[in-house]
């Protein structure tokens, strides 16, 4: 019992000593919590009154860089205002200078006008005066001279209109000797040397074809019984046959070329086959005609061939073709075109063209005349129309259309062509024409030129490639001559048709007669 007492007293004890350790412990650590949230606090307090004076310096900075940018700002457009016044003031000035001056300019052109309306009285009194003198004198002028207004102003005139023509006619020929000195001598020298390089032989070729007979009997098989194998052979080829008393030759005379050449073809084959009657006629016609249209075709290939001609159009190659049997004043017009092709590509290469394209042109410039015959409208029409359509190139086209000068060139490629069409048809033994015609053209030349007034006479000389004129010389002076050629030379352009060109000449002279009595 006593021992269970003491551990309870030593229990009790023990508890109160842990309970005041504890109430002495609390109270310490309350302490020094109380000293630690003070010390914070004070801390706190520190911070903020140097953040709260931070804070003030800071306002106060900035305050002072916003007041010293607006006072910046205020200076800056307070300059701003007085540069404007002052420009504004600067502009017053010279507006005030201005109205001054506009001032006294008004009074200055018042005062001009002024004296200007009085020299116009004084101008139009002396105006009055002078046509009243002048009255005076045509009045006497007219009285001395008997001649009245009008006709005096038609002398005049007529004087003023002759010394006119005098001066044109100087100016001309001044112009015409200037561009000869300059042009003659290369324009010399670049066609002799194409015709040097192209010279070749010609010789004319007729309308007409003959058929040699084995025999005079072979005459009568094809005229046939009742002349129906000749009406038979005449239909299926529209040539006519003409059977005279040459021996051992028959005629064959046709329109077209290509016909007349398919009945000389038909007609030999139909001699050497010895069978001759209407049906045979028409299967050795009906066989040539096609053997025509290879040998066309072929000619047109083998010329471009020969002259490098390329892209050429299907549809012209076959026309090209026909050329060959196509005659002009009796010169073969495909050896023509080929001539006049070299010639003018030699020409263009001289004077720095394209000679390809020259060549091309100077072949195609006739090709009209292979269709001129079936179709209505002159061969440069039809021959630009076919190229056109071919999509040949605008200078081919142009030479077609123009290369005979009846309207001026677009390109110089037709009057490259139009010289070499003249160099290869003026050659010697290169073109022939009837009697007829020969004589017809020399009388129509002459005509021309004796139709105009003062000529006295007038001769066709060198086959008709030269005209020359006497004119009366009281009557043309030396440069109304120069107007008389020329005006001889444009119609003898618009009336007739002829090959290459023809040299007018006017010959004026002044004789002089005395006798010794």
């Amino acid at each position: 019992m006593p021992d269970v007492l003491w551990l309870i007293i030593g229990l009790v004890a023990g508890l109160g000593g842990g309970a005041g350790g504890y109430y002495f412990i609390s109270r310490q650590m309350v302490t020094g919590a109380r000293q630690q949230a003070e010390l914070i606090l004070s801390e706190a307090r520190e911070k903020r009154e140097a953040l709260v004076k931070e804070g003030e310096v800071k306002a106060k900075d900035e305050m002072l860089r916003m007041r010293t940018e607006a006072e910046r700002d205020r200076f800056q457009k307070m300059e701003e205002i007085k540069n404007q016044e002052r420009a504004a003031q600067k502009k017053e000035d010279q507006l005030d200078r201005k109205n001054e001056d506009l001032q006294r300019l008004a009074k200055q052109l018042e005062g001009e006008r002024q004296s200007l309306a009085d020299k116009v009285k004084n101008v139009e009194a002396k105006t009055l005066e002078l046509q009243k003198t002048l009255a005076a004198q045509q009045a006497t002028l007219e009285k001395l001279s008997g001649m009245g207004k009008e006709e005096a102003t038609r002398t005049f005139y007529e004087r003023l209109q002759q010394e006119l023509a005098n001066d044109v006619a100087a100016r001309i020929r001044k112009a015409q000797e200037l561009a000869k000195d300059r042009a003659d001598e290369e324009a010399r020298k670049i066609v002799i040397g194409a015709i040097q390089r192209t010279a070749s032989d010609h010789s004319s070729e007729n309308t007409t074809s003959t058929v040699d007979l084995p025999s005079e009997d072979m005459k009568g098989r094809i005229i046939g019984r009742e002349g129906r194998n000749i009406r038979a052979f005449e239909k299926a080829t529209g040539v006519d046959v003409i059977v005279d008393d040459t021996p051992g030759v028959i005629v064959l005379s046709g329109f077209e070329p290509v016909r007349r050449e398919t009945a000389r073809r038909a007609m030999e084959k139909l001699v050497q086959d010895g069978r001759i009657h209407p049906t045979r006629i028409e299967e050795i016609i009906e066989g040539t005609k096609k053997e025509m249209e290879e040998l066309i075709q072929q000619t047109g290939k083998q010329t471009c061939y020969e002259l490098d001609i390329q892209r050429l159009s299907p549809k012209v190659v076959p026309v090209l073709g026909r050329l060959r049997f196509r005659t002009s004043y009796g010169q073969n017009v495909l050896k023509h075109s080929i001539e006049v092709a070299k010639l003018a590509a030699i020409m263009a290469a001289e004077v720095g063209l394209d000679p390809k394209l020259a060549l091309r042109a100077g072949l195609l410039h006739d090709i009209g005349k292979a269709l001129d015959q079936e179709m209505e409208g002159t061969h440069p029409q039809i021959g630009f129309d076919l190229l056109k359509r071919a999509e040949e190139p605008h200078a081919v086209c142009d030479t077609a259309l123009r290369h005979h000068e009846t309207e001026k060139a677009e390109t110089p490629y037709c009057i490259i062509t139009a010289a070499a069409d003249a160099i290869s048809a003026s050659r010697p033994g290169a073109r022939g024409e009837s009697l007829e015609k020969y004589i017809k053209r020399l009388q129509d030349l002459e005509r021309i030129a004796t139709n105009k007034q003062g000529v006295e006479g007038a001769f066709a000389i060198q086959a008709g490639r030269e005209l020359r004129v006497l004119v009366n010389a009281s009557k043309i002076d030396d440069a109304t001559a120069l107007i008389v050629a020329k005006d001889i030379a444009k119609q003898i352009e618009a009336e007739m048709t002829y090959p290459g060109e023809i040299r007018v000449t006017v010959i004026r002279e002044t004789r002089v007669t005395e006798y010794a009595r």
